[in-house]
């Protein structure tokens, strides 16, 4: 099939590479222009571009290509059977959508109408579901409300983050794909419109969301933590300054501490949360300190019970 790929991230390589091993055409890749990264800003491909190069594909890197003419033609030129779509980071023009008889397919990494936007895996994961996976569709003018296609269940485990997650959801996805452009073709797939009654959001992360709340329960907590790496990580402050937790979990102590209030027994750090839960940190770095162990910080900084994370400088005896 004659194809047309748009993707930037490394979610996207798994699918690209899977459909030139499954025997598609790949005419194009379109992905986002090199960015500066690093310390010294130097221009980066991304790495569907360096995927793309390494399978010796023809690469365009549009800034802009809703009023792009020189896009559009090239796009017209190439009649893709169908453009797949996945991660590409731009809004997709009504033109593109129209262009493909079979549409333009993408590859959305959660159970729509669950989580549609842009960090899906990541709130999933923060909101402490058990189960995601990927959605084929077909894109509309909506946000991720367009036909769904097929549909595939993943197991979040215990301890997966984003980190862990993501990857497996990329390879599953791409399979996916490949199943999706097979039911199309021979018309065994019927396209079904999506219940927005259930729908959710899946917003672009901020800096705050990081921002430990301890009126949520510990274990809520430990869901936002392996959500949200490796950014915007959690953290809080101590004395003033920004704590990172790096890596915590609910524990089974009983002590009757309220929310944000520490109690430290034995170099160990527990903290208050709703519901009468304990949250004990294991790893933790202070602005502009080394990481460390919760045994090494309460030797070093000295933490009395009945000091407050997140409470202003000066506050908390």
């Amino acid at each position: 099939m004659d194809l047309v790929f748009c993707g930037t991230p490394q979610f996207a390589v798994p699918t690209l590479e899977k459909l030139v091993s499954a025997g598609h055409n790949v005419r194009l890749v379109v992905t986002q222009p090199d960015r500066p990264r690093g310390r010294g800003l130097e221009l980066t491909p991304s790495p569907v571009k360096q995927s793309a190069l390494a399978l010796g594909l023809e690469i365009t890197q549009p800034e802009k290509i809703k009023s792009n003419a020189d896009f559009r033609a090239q796009l017209e030129s190439l009649a893709p059977k169908a453009i797949i779509v996945v991660g590409y980071g731009r809004i997709i023009p009504q033109w593109m959508i129209d262009l493909p008889p079979l549409g333009n397919i993408n590859l959305h990494a959660s159970l729509l109408p669950k989580y549609r936007g842009a960090a899906p895996i990541q709130w999933a994961i923060a909101n402490g579901e058990k189960v995601t996976g990927n959605t084929t569709m077909l894109i509309n003018a909506g946000l991720d409300t367009g036909d769904i296609l097929l549909q595939e269940e993943t197991l979040i485990s215990a301890d997966d983050t984003s980190l862990t997650l993501g990857p497996r959801l990329a390879e599953s996805g791409a399979d996916l794909v490949i199943k999706t452009l097979q039911g199309l073709e021979v018309g065994s797939i019927q396209p079904r419109k999506q219940d927005n009654v259930h729908s959710s959001l899946a917003p672009v992360l901020k800096k705050e969301d990081g921002r430990i709340d301890f009126s949520r329960t510990a274990a809520q907590i430990c869901d936002r933590l392996r959500g949200f790496q490796p950014w915007p990580g959690a953290f809080t402050t101590f004395r003033g300054k920004t704590l990172a937790v790096i890596s915590a979990q609910p524990s089974s102590n009983v002590a009757n501490l309220s929310p944000s209030e520490l109690a430290v027994a034995h170099d160990r750090l527990l903290v208050g949360c709703a519901e009468n839960t304990l949250l004990e940190i294991s790893t933790l770095q202070l602005e502009g300190k080394k990481r460390m162990s919760a045994h090494d910080f309460s030797n070093g900084y000295k933490p009395q019970s009945g000091e407050r994370l997140g409470a202003a400088a000066g506050a908390g005896n």
